[in-house]
């Protein structure tokens, strides 16, 4: 057996040439030289950390003084086989013929950043959700992300979120740093549009003009201080589904501007599908929680790599790939 040591490189090169297969053993199948137990061993005692992926990224990045900065979770799901460490129960909207959406997974935040102009984006950060290793919430891990962007000096102009991190605390955040927000609010959230003559009341159940349909109203969200007030947008999602789009800039005049700035939320769900499709992120069957997370660092690496090329080659995410095997 070969005393060559296992490295990150080799290890990120495995997940990006795999077609299907990114267990350990079908490395050490195809690697002759490590066995799975030199594979573990190098996973179960490296350890990569977020910082890594924004050292890979940050002089990729196309800047924009205009630019988004989204900020969302994603589970990897784990619903079947062994006990995983930072494996737990919890809601995710891709829980396919769960009526509830709760699955087994490990919940990773992400922030992503998109060039206005071009649409182009890079995952710049990320989180895991592991609240019995380090006490935090994932609203907690977002308001750590959203401060790193900011020592970075990282120029953007607008954060959004979906309606889970539409919290006081976060929007006031955005507030103070000098930042627009758009995120949608929960149909159940209590504001008022009547500057205090009627009793708050669920947004959905708010009377509309014609003119409001078109331009938004102002209101008060129930809880945010009390001059504090945003701008809220009726918008049809689809046929069937309603958002109530908030933000802090009051200069939004047009429904569809706000519609078309809170669709740029859709970027991050592009991410999620392109790691779990092309990277193997969800493939880790190992128990330990320390080779969870150097998997998922490399798998963020991987897609890193992946969306380099395509844009420097102007395929998408999925020639590339396919292109190796």
């Amino acid at each position: 057996m070969s005393t060559e040591r296992v490295t990150k490189l080799d290890y990120c090169q495995y997940l990006l040439s795999s077609p299907v297969n990114y267990t350990l053993t079908n490395l050490a199948d195809h690697l002759p030289q490590w066995s799975h137990d030199t594979i573990n061993r190098y996973l179960r005692g490296e350890k990569l950390t977020p910082r890594l992926l924004w050292e890979q990224v940050k002089d990729q990045i196309g800047c924009h003084p205009d630019a988004y900065l989204i900020l969302d979770d994603t589970v990897l799901d784990h619903s079947f086989g062994p006990s995983i460490e930072p494996v737990k129960r919890q809601w995710s909207g891709n829980a396919h013929g769960n009526a509830h959406g709760i699955i087994r997974g490990i919940g990773v935040v992400s922030c992503v950043y998109v060039h206005p102009e071009s649409g182009e984006f890079w995952v710049i950060d990320y989180r895991i959700y592991d609240p019995e290793r380090d006490g935090k919430t994932k609203l907690a891990h977002v308001a750590d992300m959203l401060q790193s962007v900011q020592h970075r000096a990282l120029p953007f102009l607008t954060v959004l979120m979906d309606s889970w991190y539409a919290t006081k605390d976060l929007m006031m955040a955005v507030e103070r740093l000098g930042k627009t927000f758009y995120c949608p609010l929960k149909s159940n959230r209590q504001v008022d549009d009547s500057e205090g003559e009627r009793p708050y009341q669920r947004v959905d159940t708010l009377d509309w003009t014609e003119t409001e349909r078109q331009h938004g109203k102002r209101v008060k969200v129930r809880g945010f201080p009390g001059a504090f007030k945003v701008k809220v947008f009726r918008v049809a999602v689809t046929s069937g589904r309603t958002e109530w789009v908030v933000t802090n800039d009051l200069s939004c005049d047009r429904t569809q501007d706000a519609q078309a700035v809170s669709a740029m939320r859709w970027k991050v769900e592009e991410f999620h599908r392109e790691a779990k499709q092309l990277t193997g992120i969800e493939q880790c069957q190992c128990r330990k929680g320390r080779i969870q997370r150097n998997h998922i660092a490399c798998s963020l690496l991987v897609w890193t790599r992946l969306k380099t090329l395509a844009y420097a080659t102007g395929r998408t995410i999925y020639q590339i790939k396919h292109g190796l095997l």
